[in-house]
């Protein structure tokens, strides 16, 4: 299938029209959002479009042509109101309150074949009232990023938004962290919901405990149904909101991912990791590894994520506070370290070939496979992918054998980390039979991809389409990372 600019005409039948849209959040009045009209562009060439999520929303492949994209997200025909929400935020600890959509506006909710409720949202459409003086747009490379970002963490297993769409505009625009003029483009972000934080935040800025009361009825009814009609449901979606961000900020850490912009506007109401901009992935295991150039005191490292998570959750207290007993949110709270610490755990056996296992000595291995990555800087996708590339029964032979084959290893006696490492791994090993190597290196395989998004790939693909308009390197490199090679 070609990705190619739209031919003048329009389709007469758009599988995109054909879905069947709810207004949820239309339907709570013009208190959470502004109605907008989307930005007409120069050009709509189609440069990605999301196959893999179209089942999800009950359409056949092959029925949904390239035009039903551009003519749906690249045009925006069929759909109206479009609306940009209102939120304010803390950004990098002080609050914020001229934020709201300032690119982007939703354009529609969709219930998937799931029986979820889904948004459609776009980045790059043009201005809003809440754009500050900004153009609306994106930058080429921005979309590229972003779409690259949310199929790499979904292969990895974190819960995230995922690009739908992105479509090339044909504007030039002028950035002061990217070569100017760059290309623009116009991408639609798919998710569970665009309620952040924020969107209470500035309900409490304004003192309208009444308008967050019917924001927070309108999230349990759709977001947390299961919820709905017990006694505490407040205190019980808090308390499960609490436990859906420790899990996402250990799901980050194990992939080894920086966010890098963890505002309070970039904090999802699901607990759903979206709206990528300077994130990068970690190299090597370092705490202090800061992805956004401008946080120059390193609120945001990686190693803070987790501590800045909980933060946030603790000052999202204070806008619901008003329906929510604070002391039941602040005992929810407390639970913040057992969920990360439980899901961290997990993740990072998996990642060392452990689906299951149970003993205390699964904290050890875990801990001391951190503390070797971080002393000798080995690169951390590296070791886990060379684990997955050179596993074999043997290791059970013999510590010396744990990684024999691999070009990581220390040199014999270099390291009193690695070779506690190693004669841990191998004990770990012993406490399985031999029949079940095979699916711990299956194991190994699944969660270690050859294919990690580090900046360096990142810019290899980069340039070829800068210098070439050449995309395939693109396509090959999300074919590699959704066939997780």
């Amino acid at each position: 299938m070609t990705l190619a600019e739209t031919p003048n005409h329009e389709n007469s039948h758009n599988s995109f029209l054909t879905l069947n849209y709810e207004p949820a959040l239309a339907s709570l009045g013009n208190d959470y959002y502004d109605e907008v009209m989307a930005a007409e562009f120069p050009q709509h060439i189609l440069r990605w479009r999301n196959d893999a999520l179209l089942p999800l929303l009950g359409l056949d492949t092959q029925a949904v042509t390239d035009e039903d994209f551009i003519t749906t997200f690249g045009k925006f025909h069929g759909r109206k109101p479009l609306l940009a929400l209102r939120y304010h935020g803390y950004q990098f600890g002080e609050y914020n309150p001229n934020l709201g959509d300032g690119r982007g506006f939703l354009y529609g909710q969709v219930r998937g074949t799931d029986g979820e409720l889904y948004d459609f949202g776009t980045k790059g459409s043009g201005k809003t009232p809440y754009s500050r003086g900004g153009d609306g747009m994106l930058t080429l490379k921005g979309g590229v990023r972003e779409v690259l970002a949310a199929e790499a963490l979904h292969q990895l297993g974190v819960r995230t938004s995922r690009c739908l769409t992105m479509i090339e505009t044909g504007l030039s625009l002028w950035r002061g962290d990217e070569p100017s003029p760059t290309r623009s483009s116009v991408m639609v972000r798919m998710n569970r919901s665009h309620i952040r934080f924020g969107t209470f935040e500035r309900l409490h800025y304004l003192q309208r405990p009444d308008l967050s009361q019917k924001l927070l009825d309108h999230v349990i009814e759709y977001y947390y149904r299961h919820l709905l009609g017990q006694k505490d449901q407040y205190v019980l979606f808090y308390g499960e909101l609490v436990q859906r961000v420790a899990e996402l900020a250990a799901q980050w850490m194990a992939a080894g991912f920086c966010h890098a912009v963890l505002n309070t506007d970039n904090m999802s109401i699901t607990g759903e990791s979206f709206d990528y901009g300077p994130y990068a992935f970690i190299p090597t295991y370092d705490p202090s590894f800061t992805a956004a150039y401008f946080d120059y005191y390193r609120r945001y490292c990686y190693g803070h994520q987790p501590s800045i998570c909980q933060l946030n959750l603790e000052m999202f207290q204070e806008p619901l506070k008003a329906i929510i007993d604070k002391a039941a949110m602040e005992t929810g709270l407390a639970k913040f370290n057992k969920y990360y610490q439980a899901e961290y755990r997990s993740l990072m056996l998996k990642k060392l070939g452990f689906a299951q296992l149970q003993c205390a000595e699964a904290d050890d291995l875990v801990n001391l496979t951190t503390q070797f990555l971080q002393d000798s800087q080995v690169g951390y996708h590296q070791f886990f992918y060379e684990m997955a590339r050179t596993f074999s029964p043997e290791w059970r032979d013999e510590p010396a054998l744990v990684l024999k084959n691999s070009d990581i290893v220390p040199a014999s006696g270099a390291s009193n980390l690695f070779d506690n490492w190693c004669v841990l791994y191998h004990k770990l090993l012993n406490n399985f039979d031999p029949e079940q190597m095979d699916v711990i290196s299956q194991t190994l395989t699944d969660c270690n991809p050859q294919t990690v998004l580090l900046r360096p790939v990142i810019e290899s693909i980069w340039e070829p389409i800068t210098q070439e308009d050449n995309w395939q390197p693109f396509y090959e490199l999300i074919r590699k990372i959704q066939s997780r090679s």
